[in-house]
Parts: C-alpha cells; sequence; structure tokens
C-alpha cells in the first residue's frame, strides 16, 4: 500500500500507548470518538479507512453500507460477535482480532471463581455486610482433589489447566479439535463432552460462541451433569441457555455457577439467575484488567499499521 495517510477511527477506549501507535506511525491520522451511538457511527464511518473497537461497538450490515472506504477493523480482544463479518468480507473489509492478548485475564478470572464458589467467597460478604455473622451456614469445599472439566483447550483452556494442575486438582477436558496425546501434554485428560459433564466437579467453559456452541450447555447436557455440578462460564453468552440454567439449579443438578456473560448484555435487571444466592453473576469481567486492556489495545494498534503501511495482515478472521 501507499505511504498516504490513512484515516483511522476509535470508536471504543483502549489503551493510550495503543492510541500513540496509531498517531506516531507515520501512516495514520486518528480520531478518537467513543461513545458514538449507532446513527452517530453511520454519519461519519464513511470518511475512515480502519476501524479500532473493542466490544460496545456495534459493527452491523447496516453499517457497512455507509463504511464504503472502510478497509480493515481492529477488535482489540478474541470476540468478533459485535462485527457482521459476512457482511465486512462483501464489503472487502479484512476484520482482525487480538486472541491471546487477554487469555491470562480470563484464565485467571476463572480459577478465581472456583474459589469463589467452592467457599462462596461473594454470598459470605453479603451475608456478613448484612450484619449477620453465618459461619455454620457458609461452610465450603476445598480445591484440591477436586475434578475440573475444561470445555474448549485453546489459548485460554491451556492456562487453566496449567493452573489447576498446580492447585493438585485432577483436570479433564474436551476439544474436538484436540488430541488426546495433545491434552496428555498439557496435563489434561482428553475425555467425551458427555464423560466431561459426567465426571467434572466444576466445568469451566473456554470455547468461542459459533454455530456448533450456541446453546450447547443445554437442558440435556445438564441432565447428563454429575449432581452438583459447578459451573463457570467467562466465555461468551449463549453457549449456555439461561433458562435451562435457571431449571437446572432450581434442582439441583448444578450445585453453583459463576456466570461472566450472558444471552444478552447488558443482561436483564431482572434476570432470573440474580435470585439465587450461589450463582456469581460479574459483568463480562474477563478481559478487565489493566494488563490485557494494555495488550490487546497495543497488539490491535500494530496490526492496523501494519495493515494501512504493508498490507500485512495478523489474525484475521474472515478471507476474500
Amino acid at each position: 500500500m501507499s505511504n498516504a495517510k490513512f484515516h483511522v477511527l476509535v470508536s471504543d477506549s483502549i489503551a493510550a500507548e495503543g492510541v500513540d501507535v496509531l498517531r506516531n506511525s507515520g501512516v495514520c491520522e486518528v480520531d478518537v470518538k467513543v461513545g458514538l451511538k449507532p446513527a452517530e457511527l453511520h454519519e461519519i464511518i464513511g470518511n475512515y479507512d480502519a476501524l479500532v473497537i473493542r466490544s460496545a461497538t456495534k459493527v452491523t450490515a447496516e453499517t457497512f453500507g455507509f463504511a464504503k472506504k472502510l478497509k480493515a477493523i481492529g477488535r482489540a480482544g478474541a470476540g468478533v460477535d459485535n462485527v457482521d463479518v459476512p457482511a465486512a468480507t462483501t464489503n472487502k473489509t479484512v476484520v482482525m482480532n487480538t486472541p491471546a492478548g487477554n487469555n491470562l485475564s480470563v484464565a485467571e478470572l476463572a480459577i478465581g471463581h472456583m474459589f469463589g464458589l467452592l467457599r462462596r467467597i461473594p454470598e459470605a460478604s453479603a451475608s456478613t455486610k448484612a450484619g449477620k455473622w453465618e459461619k455454620a451456614k457458609l461452610m465450603g469445599q476445598e480445591l484440591t482433589g477436586k475434578t475440573v472439566g475444561i470445555l474448549g483447550l485453546g489459548g485460554i483452556g491451556k492456562i487453566v489447566a496449567k493452573k489447576a494442575n498446580a492447585l493438585d486438582t485432577k483436570v479433564i477436558g474436551h476439544d474436538p479439535v484436540v488430541t488426546a496425546e495433545q491434552a496428555k501434554a498439557l496435563g489434561v485428560e482428553w475425555v467425551s463432552f458427555d464423560d466431561l459433564l459426567a465426571k467434572a466437579d466444576i466445568l469451566t467453559i473456554h470455547v468461542p460462541l459459533n454455530g456448533a456452541t450456541r446453546g450447547l450447555l443445554n437442558k440435556a447436557a445438564f441432565a447428563k451433569a454429575k449432581k452438583g455440578l459447578m459451573l463457570i462460564n467467562a466465555s461468551r453468552g449463549g453457549i449456555v441457555v439461561e433458562a435451562d440454567l435457571v431449571e437446572a439449579l432450581q434442582n439441583g443438578q448444578v450445585g453453583a455457577a459463576a456466570v461472566d456473560v450472558f444471552e444478552a448484555e447488558p443482561t436483564d435487571p431482572q434476570n432470573p439467575l440474580f435470585a439465587f444466592p450461589n450463582v456469581v453473576c460479574t459483568p463480562h469481567l474477563g478481559a478487565s484488567t489493566v494488563q490485557a486492556q494494555d495488550n490487546v489495545g497495543v497488539q490491535i494498534a500494530h496490526q492496523i499499521v501494519e495493515f494501512l503501511r504493508d498490507g500485512t495482515i495478523v489474525n484475521a478472521v474472515n478471507k476474500f
């Protein structure tokens, strides 16, 4: 590509260092406009060659009707479910993400939720702040010796496995694209999906949301699970059918859950999951650490610069 100046819009907050990478590249003129409403985005997007986003900006098929100049979208983070990727492809817009930049933060959140559920930490905090002293009622469990099931042995799942092994748990996992030998090298016993459900004391989800995984944890799956399963979802909403999880919590098939992601976000303030004291709900905090946001912001800025300057494509999720 030429050395002409390209116009880049940053429509979600990224690390200041990432914005500096764009501005100091010599090839980009950068506007930071956070919190745009869809109509406001559509009004200006036609002026830009590249768009940098996180999860707040929704890039729909309608958006591309206004974005004829748009050559690239950079997602600071892994998930691109807020981008209509087929429409981007039709528009000849490359969509790039940063799949590894927040892996550690998500994995650490999953491990944190294990301790939170087992020791009933959020529940105990709420009780104590309410003026109660329910030491006997809030008896917990140790993580040591538990069977931790990992659904998805990609970048995040591998880190969870390493940390769970260090905590003296038995780690089992399922991933259709990982072999038993590859899993063993991670310290994981590869099992079928049904065996994962049947054997895990704690099940943590680390797969993308796609046609194969949408609704995967549903009523039928919960019926196959070990009684009292502790479920952690710090992956994507939609993988777990929330209504079926509510039913499984009501009948005790699921003993506790930590839910960081929801079918719709922000979730309904009246979400039935909120009524359960044994359910911990967090507002999609998986990647919300200073370190992770710095990493993905800087990384996607470099990818956008390399693409605009040299035509180099890194971590594209679509093909032409």
